[in-house]
């Protein structure tokens, strides 16, 4: 058996590797080996409003990160047109409107990571 110190997105895991002779090597179990250190923050691209100030929210379909905001508070929106784009797994998804309505809240700053369901925009 092997020990390796392994650090991904900088949270270093603790890993031991056992070779069973036949050139791959088993799953191992992982444990972190520190708490995450927080990231630095970047700065807003975009005034935001009241969190969540619109009725109608602008959800992510897919987890991933803040792309690029299409819109900004106070644009009009037509039903379907992009305000926020997410990328995941190397494409870019656009967050579109639901309906017609004006940009309410801005909920989320470029590259911010998201999970599925996250509010990212609210409309009126």
């Amino acid at each position: 058996m092997k020990n390796y110190t392994i650090t991904v997105n900088g949270v270093a895991y603790d890993v031991t590797v056992e070779e069973n002779g036949q050139g791959t090597a088993p799953a191992a179990p992982v444990r972190p080996a520190a708490a995450p250190k927080a990231a630095p923050k970047a700065p807003a691209a975009a005034p935001k409003a009241a969190a969540g100030a619109g009725s109608i929210k602008i959800e992510a379909g897919a987890a991933g990160k803040v792309f690029k905001i299409e819109r900004k508070v106070g644009d009009s929106v037509k039903k379907g047109d992009a305000v926020i784009i997410v990328e995941a797994m190397k494409m870019e998804i656009p967050m579109v409107a639901p309906s017609d309505g004006t940009v309410a809240s801005i909920d989320c700053s470029v590259g911010d990571p998201v999970e599925a369901g996250t509010v990212l925009a609210t409309l009126n």
